[in-house]
Parts: C-alpha cells; structure tokens; sequence
C-alpha cells in the first residue's frame, strides 16, 4: 500500500510539472511562475524562476521587468536550498541575476560578475553538457570584455566562439542560440556573419512561445543590420 502510494504521489507530480511545462509552452509565464511556486520543490521552484525571467524578458513592461528578474533570483535560490545539485537552479540564478545587472548601478552590476560565473560554472560541474550555460558563458565573457573590464575577472574572448560552437553543436534547433551568437557577431561588426545566423534561426520552425518572441527578435536585429 505504502508503495503504491509513493507511486501515485510521483505520477501527481509528475502530472503536474508537466502542466507547468505546458503553461510556459503556451506563453502563459505569469500562470506558469504560480504554478511553479505551488509546487514547491525544486523542480517547482526552477520552473517558477524560468517563468519569471520569460516574462520579464518577453512580456513585461519595462518598469515591471526588474521586479520580474528579482523573483526569478528569488526563485532559483529557492530551488538551490531544495536541491543544492540541480543544475537548472543554477542556471536561472545565473540568468536572473544577468539581467539584474542591468538595472543596477554599475558598482553592484560588476560585483554581480562573479556571482554569474560561479553559477554557470556550478551548472556546467553539474551537466557538461548544458547547452544554455554554454552560451551565457560565452556572452558573460563577451560582456566584460566589451566593457573593458573582462581582465578584472578573468574573461577571456578565444572562449567566446567555442562555447557558442559547444552549444549550438548539443541543441541545433534551438533558436535563441543562433539569435545571440548572431547579436554578438554584430556587436563585432561581422555583419555577414551575423546575418547568416539570423537566418538560420528563422529557418526553423518555433515550438514555443519563447521561440516564437526569439523569431520576432531575430527579424527585428536582422533588419538592424541593413
């Protein structure tokens, strides 16, 4: 009895991670930030995080979105004191507080640095093969060095192509890879090279509601560079 029990509680959770899932599928990101915080385990709690960072970035108006990125901080730190080996957690964490830094004064933005690599690092010990981690590593170094101060914390610009290529390589149909790796060739000023990434990213067909935002932001970039 006891088992099966134990069973039925796992198939409800399961039930209900997917429907979180399924909120975040549908760009219901409010709904789905709820709903992972009722769920309230770590798996929850890095959903909730995933969410809110979602509508921060793609939904929100500006004056809501530092509110939004700080419950996603909020969120994963949650998830960490859950599960302190979920790799997901860590990399909310490192996402969420990517963006905080930017409506932060630049002395707490670039005390944020440090705190942002030590994430990803702990998400990459977790799973080599995090694809997303890749790519906010590559960018974290990008960054810093565009700001002059990547010597300061040790980031380094030959990492930044192998990690976008380490990325790419693991999630080829991911969308939002192509569409940042396309952003910083720009900001390099290899044009031509961006805009080959910009279209292959929207050479592929959106899956979500994420992907759908990150097409409309490729289309937007794209039409920058002309």
């Amino acid at each position: 009895m006891l088992l099966g029990l134990v069973l039925l509680l796992s198939m409800g959770l399961s039930q209900n991670v997917a429907a979180v899932d399924k909120l975040l599928d549908d760009g219901k990101f409010q709904e789905a930030y709820e709903a992972g915080l009722r769920l309230g385990n770590a798996e929850g709690f890095v959903l909730a995080a995933k969410a809110a960072s979602y509508f921060a970035g793609y939904q929100a108006k500006d004056s809501e979105k530092a509110d939004w990125f700080g419950r996603a901080e909020s969120a994963a730190r949650r998830a960490i004191q859950a599960d302190a080996d979920n790799a997901e957690a860590y990399f909310e964490l490192a996402r969420a507080q990517g963006r905080l830094s930017q409506y932060r004064g630049i002395l707490e933005s670039l005390g944020l640095a440090s705190s942002i690599k030590e994430n990803l690092d702990k998400t990459l010990r977790l799973n080599p093969r995090h694809a997303g981690a890749k790519v906010a590593l590559a960018l974290w170094h990008h960054s810093l060095i565009s700001k002059n101060v990547g010597w300061l914390y040790g980031a380094n610009g030959n990492q930044i192509m192998p990690l976008f290529n380490e990325a790419i390589q693991l999630e080829p149909q991911a969308i939002i890879h192509k569409v940042e790796l396309a952003g910083v060739l720009a900001a390099q000023g290899k044009k031509e090279e961006a805009r080959k990434q910009y279209e292959a990213a929207l050479a592929i067909a959106p899956k979500t509601a994420a992907d759908r935002y990150d097409l409309e932001r490729a289309r937007r970039e794209l039409a920058a560079l002309r």
